[in-house]
C-alpha cells in the first residue's frame, strides 16, 4: 500500500506504468533503454479517493488530468528505470496530499476607526507640505 495520509492509501494495482524512451541528453543509453516512466492513476474511480479530494485534485492538477479523470505524470529526469518510477510516485504522492489539504476560508475585513483617521490625517498633513510650497522667485 502506497501511504498518503492517515485516511488514504493507495493499492500498488491503482497505478499502471509504462516506459518510453526519454528524450534529450544521454548518449547511447537514450537511443537504446526506455527509460522514461508514464504513471497513470484513475483518480475518479479510486476508492480512496473522496469527491472532495477529486474536485482539489482537477483543479490542481488540469494540465496532467484527462477528461476521464486519469492523472498522467511522466518522469524522466533520471538515466534509471527505478530512479524515474520513484520520482513520479513521489511527486503523485505529493500532488494527492497538496489536494487534502483544505484553504482556510478568508473573512472580510473593515479597517478600524483608528486607521481611517491615521490615514486621513497623513493625507491632510502631506496636503499641507504641498501647500506651502511656494513659487521659487529668481531675484538676488
Amino acid at each position: 500500500m502506497i501511504r498518503i495520509t492517515e485516511q488514504i492509501q493507495l493499492h500498488p494495482d491503482e497505478l499502471s506504468e509504462s516506459f518510453i524512451r526519454a528524450s534529450g541528453s544521454g548518449g547511447q543509453n537514450v537511443n537504446k533503454v526506455s527509460t522514461a516512466v508514464q504513471l497513470r492513476f484513475n483518480a475518479k474511480t479510486s476508492p480512496a479517493i473522496s469527491s472532495f479530494v477529486f474536485n482539489r485534485l482537477r483543479n490542481l492538477a488540469s494540465h496532467l488530468m484527462t477528461g476521464d479523470g486519469e492523472i498522467i505524470i511522466t518522469a524522466n529526469s533520471h538515466r534509471s528505470q527505478d530512479r524515474n518510477r520513484q520520482d513520479a510516485q513521489e511527486r503523485l504522492v505529493a500532488l494527492i496530499q497538496k489536494a487534502t489539504i483544505q484553504q482556510k476560508s478568508r473573512r472580510p475585513t473593515k479597517p478600524s476607526r483608528s486607521a481611517k483617521t491615521k490615514r486621513t490625517d497623513k493625507k491632510k498633513q502631506r496636503g499641507a507640505i504641498k501647500k506651502n510650497r511656494g513659487n521659487v522667485s529668481f531675484s538676488d
